[in-house]
């Protein structure tokens, strides 16, 4: 019987490692619908394709510090903060190796990506208005962009802005045409009010009617509506 106190301990070079990725989904709301920002590849694989904004991981790098070292650089977008998505460990799902995908997400305001939005290598793209080219992502993006639209909209679901893409003070139908983009369907009118005004706080001004009758306006995070 072999005596395990005399066997060398494994070296962790003695295990496959994969390639780490970092990939970020930036999510934001346009012409009613969500979008997603996408970077043209500079590199020589893919080149001049659309791809999310990813990297890879360098040595002694944190996974946060990839990121915005991404997102600067390949998209001039500084002053985020994106949060962990999923790992994506499809061995397939990159033709040059075995990479783990460590996806992130953030939700943006458009007026805050105009500057970034500025080159063009940066664009958005609708992600139900244009399925050929989300399909057609390289990397299995097509995947971390479904994956982050589905936690965006159950974000939704649960709170009147989580993503702050709207200017405060808004309307109850500023709010629910915001939910209809960010859901991709129309919402019943009444049942979302009551849903969200308990969430709200009014602000006991009016709008100034300039698209219809004056309402009411509203500021996130309230845990009941005041008058």
């Amino acid at each position: 019987m072999k005596d395990s106190r005399n066997s060398a301990a494994p070296s962790l070079l003695d295990y496959p490692r994969p390639s780490v990725a970092v990939d970020t989904a930036v999510l934001t709301v346009a012409e009613r619908g969500v979008c997603v920002l996408l970077v043209r590849r500079a590199e020589d694989h893919q080149h001049g394709k659309w791809a999310l904004p990813g990297t890879f991981l360098r040595e002694r790098e944190t996974l946060a510090d990839a990121v915005l070292r991404c997102l600067r650089e390949k998209a001039g977008i500084s002053g985020r903060v994106p949060r962990q998505l999923q790992v994506f460990d499809e061995p397939g799902r990159d033709d040059r190796g075995w990479v783990l995908s460590v996806a992130h997400v953030d939700v943006v305001p458009l007026a805050a990506l105009e500057e970034a939005l500025k080159s063009d290598g940066v664009r958005l793209s609708s992600v139900t208005g244009e399925p050929e080219l989300i399909a057609g992502l390289p990397y299995g993006h097509a995947d971390i962009v479904a994956k982050a639209v589905e936690w965006l909209r159950a974000a939704y679901a649960e709170a009147p802005d989580p993503g702050t893409l709207l200017d405060e003070p808004f309307t109850l139908k500023d709010l629910r045409e915001l939910h209809e983009a960010v859901a991709g369907q129309t919402l019943m009118r009444d049942t979302f009010r009551r849903f969200m005004e308990p969430k709200l706080v009014a602000t006991g001004q009016m709008s100034d009617g300039a698209r219809g009758r004056p309402s009411r306006l509203w500021v996130r995070g309230g845990h009941g509506s005041s008058q």
